[in-house]
């Protein structure tokens, strides 16, 4: 099914440029490539939806004063050759909550790929499917900034995961203000995952890539400067994909899956999990040399998003949602057979505890259901927390969320709200009810897209009571494409109030 074309298409690209012909949603080199299709479809136009252009269903709480913001991939042009759902331009997609009213907006992360493209009007990289021979020279791979947003200090700033520029947008407006969100000093490239810490104001990220040194972790402070910044030893080029803080401690992610380096040598992307090494986590002061970091190892596997981490006595704990086999559950021919069932993965809640006193590692399983896309009460990054709101991953053939399950971490029990027949969930995140005393006094927002109307919903759940269902929901006249993660900051976090 495509999009609704009088939603989502216009006769003209809203950055300047001429759309190319025959450029619809699911059209292309691959028509059939499902991540071009549907829920997934690219949306053509940056939008404004005010308050009244809403339906309202509910009662919108007047306390709830702040900013949703969800980024994820929405292809400008036409794709070159096979389209990967990772490859698409940026997008950022907001609803601001004012005194009871929202107003809804997306615009596309202004990047220094999307600048040039946008000058030649056409699709300048192959993606992640293809060789890199043909890319511009210089950029063997397109930063898209297509993964993850956070705040820090007021600012709104997108994040690639392959490791690219931080990119700083007004959180009002959306619009791109800078190309490096930390002043010009960075001398290394920001993977998307990097945590804020709420109470120090400080940004703990790393960087990663194919040449020595093959990882690197760095500290920003509150005035968006560079404190600190070393090198991590890896044994050789790894695909970490998130990592995890405590109050005084970082944890990073030395992890069995590589480049293949034949791949690498012959242009193209291609990963390899080696069975025989175990999962290695470092864990290194926060402020620390590379040589203070500590590993510890566990059981072969990949983690792509870490839910929380604190200390505990002589122990540091982590929540992650743990992959349970890397290698695909569900082989796939055809062009496009790797990319569909790369994208179907089974993950755990998983807890591991590390001692700093003694060394040792000790690993369990919080809850066997397939869960992803963790979110928390973002105040206690770092510090002990006890609920988690996780998406439930659906038995489908692409990556689909059926429902969001909210965890007890520390006793492992959970409730669920699920989303109904034919509609389908992007990552939540939670919004602290303003003076609340309680982790989980205050609401779940999330969209929610519905197969047969192409259109959105954003929906606000009552935190502590997920399972009774929105206690408000915006109906949005457009669609936001399925896509990545998502953060919330309150107004005293953008520094409106």
């Amino acid at each position: 099914m495509t999009a609704n074309p009088a939603l989502d298409t216009a006769a003209a690209s809203p950055l300047g440029a001429p759309s190319r012909p025959g450029f619809e949603p699911g059209a292309g080199a691959y028509p059939d490539n499902p991540y071009l299709a549907a829920l997934y479809a690219p949306v053509r136009e940056e939008r404004v939806v005010e308050h009244d252009q809403m339906t309202v269903e509910g009662t919108l709480p007047g306390e709830l004063s702040g900013v949703y913001f969800r980024n994820g991939p929405n292809p400008q042009f036409e794709p070159r050759q096979r389209y990967h759902w990772f490859d698409g331009d940026g997008m950022v997609h907001a609803v601001r909550f004012d005194g009871g009213r929202a107003t809804y907006r997306n615009r596309w992360v202004r990047t220094d790929a999307l600048a040039l493209e946008l000058a030649s009007g056409e699709a300048l990289w192959n993606g992640l499917l293809e060789p890199r021979q043909g890319n511009p020279d210089g950029f063997p791979e397109k930063d898209s900034s297509n993964t993850d947003v956070i705040v820090h200090a007021g600012r709104l700033v997108s994040l690639w995961y392959r490791a690219g520029a931080p990119y700083t947008l007004d959180p009002i407006t959306l619009e791109t203000t800078a190309r490096d969100g930390w002043g010009a000093d960075l001398p290394c490239t920001v993977s998307a995952h990097a945590k804020v810490d709420e109470h120090t104001e400080e940004v703990c990220f790393f960087d990663y890539g194919d040449t020595p040194p093959y990882m690197r972790y760095g500290v920003v402070g509150r005035d968006g400067a560079v404190s600190h910044l070393v090198d991590i030893d890896l044994p050789g080029p790894r695909l970490p994909h998130d990592m995890a803080i405590t109050e005084h401690y970082s944890i990073l992610m030395d992890l069995p899956l590589i480049n293949d380096p034949e791949a690498a040598r012959a242009g193209r992307y291609r990963t390899r999990f080696e069975r025989d090494l175990p999962s290695r986590f470092g864990v290194i002061p926060r402020h620390g040399a590379g040589s203070e970091i500590r590993w510890f190892e566990a059981d072969p596997t990949y983690i792509y998003h870490s839910v929380n981490a604190w200390e505990d006595g002589d122990e540091v704990v982590m929540t992650t949602c743990r992959i349970t086999d890397v290698a695909p559950r569900r082989p796939m021919d055809g062009p496009l057979g790797g990319m569909l069932a790369s994208l179907r993965p089974d993950a755990v809640t998983n807890r591991y505890r590390f001692n700093l006193r003694t060394g040792a590692t000790v690993e369990e399983i919080v809850d066997d259901r397939s869960t992803e896309f963790p979110a928390i009460n973002q105040s206690l990054t770092g510090r002990p927390n006890r609920y988690s709101y996780q998406m439930h991953i659906a038995d489908e053939p692409t990556m689909l969320h059926d429902g969001v399950l909210r965890y007890d971490i520390v006793t492992g029990e959970s409730t669920a709200y699920w989303f109904g027949a034919g509609r389908w969930g992007t990552e939540a995140a939670f919004a602290p009810r303003p003076g609340a005393t309680d982790e989980d006094d205050g609401w779940l927002i999330l969209y929610v897209s519905d197969v047969e109307t192409q259109r959105t919903d954003v929906e606000i759940l009552d935190g502590r009571d997920i399972a009774a269902g929105p206690v408000c929901r915006l109906r949005l006249p457009v669609r936001v494409p399925l896509g990545f993660h998502a953060t919330w900051a309150g107004d005293a976090r953008l520094g409106l109030a």
